[in-house]
């Protein structure tokens, strides 16, 4: 791993992460949103794993990626409820009134962005310990 990339990892993580962030919150009015952005954070914890080892990458993570799907997949589910009280159509969303703009599509998002997260952080992840020969927790 050439020195350079493995020094500036860090750095590369926290731009990658708070740019995903970032794409998450922007998308529902402009291109963006919780796949793009679930992409760019898994991309970020890749790179972490890529010069620091899967071990250091699940630390960071803190949680398993099955989890973040779980999690991601209720969230996204649960954020088409409201709809149902509103007028009887799931998915329908609710919006929050004023400068914010804010609602239940937005937590559809961040479902989508757990979901994409996790999926593919259990792929690459896995990957990279079959290609080093590392053990899963």
């Amino acid at each position: 791993m050439p020195i350079i990339f493995a020094t500036m990892s860090r750095l590369y993580f926290a731009l990658m992460l708070g740019g995903s962030l970032f794409i998450l919150m922007r998308g529902h009015n402009d291109p963006g949103g919780g796949f793009i952005g679930g992409l760019m954070a898994a991309a970020a914890f890749a790179t972490l794993a890529l010069t620091r080892g899967v071990d250091h990458a699940r630390r960071v993570l803190r949680v398993h990626p099955v989890v973040l799907v779980g999690c991601g997949l209720a969230l996204a589910c649960v954020s088409g409820l409201p709809g149902l009280v509103s007028d009887a159509s799931y998915l329908t969303h609710w919006w929050t009134s004023g400068a914010v703009h804010l609602g239940t599509a937005t937590l559809f998002d961040i479902g989508v962005y757990l979901v994409v997260l996790g999926g593919v952080l259990c792929l690459v992840l896995r990957l990279y310990e079959d290609l080093h020969g590392e053990v899963a927790p």
